[in-house]
């Protein structure tokens, strides 16, 4: 049997035996014991496999990395610049809410195509054709900034970059876990995490006041114009409205310039992208990284039905679907929650890219720490929610005007709430696997995700509803925060996946792969 054929030809039936030798020779051999039917008391077989790790996976890593950015950076395009967009294409706050809604809308319909997709096809056509998708959704929104065709192209647009989102969203567990050693696994999900996170949602909140600088809708003052000036005067009102609307004219125009060459930014971004990963994107390395790696998963319609009999696996996936789905989306219209504050559109985006990128500084030092010391993942994520809980509590309050309130306040309260939330999120995806091993990881991320944008969907329905407010969401942040402590409380830890790879340094070591329904 040829070792490049690891993946296909492991075992994987529950019950199955793999026995690691303690000091395997160059290039990093282990075996695997396969039933035989020669021998009626000990049916099995020696299959050898070669370990290697590349120095390659990197490049992988970057370009899906690459990737995810494109499609976080579209998806979060119109929060940032809301209210430069609503001036000029006359749209309000559902509007907003709308364009963001489409990426969870997308998410929903195309989510378990696109895990059977990556489980089935594999990684190099799931992802270059949601790369395609993503570059085609940006081209849509291109073609011109005239409404009313303009809101209809870049509400397909939005659609299509949805459609990319199950692919960013469900991969990067898959990418480490095939391309990536135990020890660089939650850090390489969490590179896949950060570099979407800082060039995308980040980047969005710095790029997009930058390029779309916020116009006064109030350029013209007429509140000294009294009724004997209307009266008397006619002339001069008239003259007046005649300023005010060509002001506004030009307004309007230079507001729709600026927008559309965030479109061209973006669009650019994402072609090239896409043309990077169809020239060099492998579907897996020619041998795997680990133990772990050479065992194929189970099918996916089989393992997806197993999924919702794994009881742990739900503690995780619920509390991840909920939580993370309600902050994304409630960082993503930032700016509509923080207006009623009296915080302008620029300094909200600044707010945004702050704690973006503090979230991801988080992420990766507290999976480099999660990777070293390992099985600790439960720990890790508890201690990041009750801090997360604690200034989202400060900020509701401080937002009702029950606690003072400052600018500072919201920089501090908002960038470190969506640092602690969102520094789980690589963490939450590689328990996951661990609790579903051996469910393949993109269906059981594609599950998780799915969740997630349930929960972001209900979440900007409700801040379509006409005159809503914002003071709710706040509340609702908390609320949902709080409610994953009683979840994090009932879970039990168990590391099948990495137990399998551990065992690579025990003496004649056999490993049964455990039945994932517990």
């Amino acid at each position: 049997m040829s070792s490049n054929q690891y993946a296909e030809n492991s075992p994987l039936l529950k019950g199955e035996i793999v026995s690691v030798p303690s000091d395997p020779p160059p290039p990093y051999t282990y075996s695997s014991i396969n039933n035989q039917p020669d021998d009626p008391e000990d049916k099995r077989t020696t299959i050898t496999h070669n370990i290697q790790v590349y120095k390659r996976r990197w490049y992988v890593l970057l370009i899906f990395s690459c990737f995810g950015a494109c499609q976080n950076l579209i998806w979060n395009a119109w929060g940032p610049v809301s209210d430069s967009a609503k001036d000029a294409f006359d749209w309000n706050d559902g509007d907003i809410a709308l364009l963001s809604n489409w990426g969870p809308i997308a998410y929903l319909i195309s989510g378990i195509f696109f895990s059977w997709m990556i489980g089935v096809k594999g990684l190099r056509i799931a992802c270059t054709s949601s790369s395609f998708l993503v570059a085609l959704g940006a081209g849509l929104r291109c073609f011109t900034s005239t409404p009313p065709l303009s809101t209809w192209l870049i509400h397909a647009g939005q659609f299509l970059n949805g459609l990319g989102g199950p692919v960013a969203m469900t991969a990067p567990p898959v990418i480490s876990a095939i391309w990536f050693p135990p020890k660089e696994r939650t850090t390489a999900t969490s590179i896949a995490f950060l570099i979407p996170n800082i060039l995308g949602v980040a980047g969005a909140f710095l790029i997009g006041p930058l390029l779309v600088p916020s116009h006064s809708t109030n350029t013209h003052n007429t509140s000294h114009i009294n009724i004997s000036d209307k009266v008397f005067h006619p002339e001069q009102w008239l003259s007046n409205d005649i300023n005010s609307s060509t002001n506004s004219s030009r307004r309007i125009t230079a507001e729709r310039k600026h927008i559309m060459f965030l479109m061209y930014v973006e669009c650019a971004a994402a072609l090239l992208v896409f043309l990077m990963m169809l020239i060099y994107f492998p579907k897996k390395p020619p041998l795997p990284p680990c133990a772990s790696a050479t065992i194929k998963r189970q099918d996916f319609w089989k393992g997806l039905k197993d999924l919702f009999k794994c009881g742990q696996f739900w503690y995780v996936a619920i509390a991840y679907g909920i939580s993370t789905g309600v902050c994304n989306c409630w960082a993503s219209v930032l700016n509509v929650n923080l207006s009623p504050l009296g915080i302008s559109q620029d300094e909200s985006g600044w707010i945004g890219f702050y704690a973006t990128c503090a979230a991801c500084v988080a992420s990766l030092v507290i999976a480099r720490f999660a990777d070293i010391f390992s099985k600790r993942l439960k720990l890790f994520v508890f201690i990041l929610y009750a801090i997360g809980a604690a200034f989202i509590a400060w900020f509701a309050l401080a937002a009702d005007k029950i606690l003072p309130t400052s600018t500072v306040v919201m920089y501090v309260t908002v960038i470190i709430s969506i640092m602690m939330l969102n520094a789980a999120i690589p963490l939450l995806y590689e328990l996951a696997c661990e609790l579903a091993y051996p469910i393949g990881e993109g269906t059981t991320n594609g599950v998780v995700t799915i969740l997630n944008n349930l929960s972001g969907l209900i979440f900007l329905f409700i801040l379509m509803v006409p005159d809503i407010g914002t003071r709710w969401m706040s509340w609702t942040l908390l609320g949902v925060t709080v409610a994953c402590f009683p979840l994090f409380a009932m879970l039990k830890e168990t590391y099948h996946r990495l137990e399998i790879d551990e065992n690579q340094t025990v003496v004649d070591s056999t490993y049964i792969v455990p039945d994932p329904i517990q």
